[in-house]
């Protein structure tokens, strides 16, 4: 890491156009001083690790409202071991069950993130889990 500032790509995949948290989140870390590149919306997941690759990404963080984030992980997680980019560390957010965090957490999820969570708790997460990484 840079001057010991994480990179971190966050984005939208597929055709779920809500992204107010996933801006939120953006704005969050940005303010705490990480460098940011929010990405947008319906995006594919090979626009999404190409992006992170080509961007040196240390963290991936998507957010899903549409139900499907137990496929979409297992795609983006297929597509950055298919790359040899498993180094990104992979955060999810938004509407997720509970009973789908272990699953998550299994293909290689670091964190999950439920709506209401305090945006200084996920600055805490990537502040703290960036020193681990560093050290």
């Amino acid at each position: 890491m840079e001057n010991g500032k994480p990179r971190i790509l966050i984005s939208k995949i597929g055709l779920d156009g809500h992204d107010r948290g996933a801006r939120l989140v953006a704005h969050a870390l940005k303010d705490a001083g990480f460098d940011v590149t929010y990405l947008g919306i319906r995006h594919t997941v090979d626009e999404v690790v190409n992006r992170a690759i080509e961007d040196k990404v240390h963290y991936l963080g998507l957010s899903f409202l549409a139900g499907d984030h137990l496929t979409m992980v297992r795609n983006v997680i297929r597509e950055l071991n298919k790359r040899d980019a498993d180094y990104i560390r992979l955060i999810v957010g938004g509407i997720i069950l509970k009973e789908h965090f272990a699953e998550l957490k299994s293909l290689g999820v670091q964190r999950v993130f439920l709506p209401g969570t305090p945006l200084v708790e996920i600055v805490d997460y990537i502040r703290t889990d960036s020193a681990k990484q560093a050290a």
